[in-house]
């Protein structure tokens, strides 16, 4: 059985953009198959910074927020794009909404 990935990478290079396809909850990814693929557009591309399309999204599994944080600690800077008011309130009980930039768009 072949995994699709659940990552929608929208742009690469030294700001790299990513979305997860309008998913509600994530839930189901494999953290390892994400750290897997957004190590590879990391080096491939020379990134500096991730922005992460988190339109449509209401829950952010822990592992995903540690692999974000895992991110930071190499260097690179993470945007979080349309956070849901409950992705929000994560981020702020975990402190991690002074970690990342956190910004409003329209899509």
């Amino acid at each position: 059985m072949v995994m699709m990935s659940p990552l929608e990478v929208y742009e690469v290079g030294e700001l790299t953009v990513i979305g997860f396809g309008g998913r509600e909850l994530l839930d189901r990814l494999s953290m390892a198959e994400c750290r897997k693929e957004l190590n590879q557009l990391i080096q491939e591309n020379g990134c500096k910074s991730l922005a992460f399309d988190l339109t449509g999204v209401r829950l952010v599994p822990s592992g995903m927020l540690g692999l974000l944080c895992s991110f930071r600690r190499q260097g690179i800077n993470v945007y979080l794009y349309n956070p849901s008011q409950d992705v929000r309130e994560v981020l702020e009980i975990t402190k991690l909404d002074a970690l990342f930039e956190l910004h409003e768009v329209d899509v």
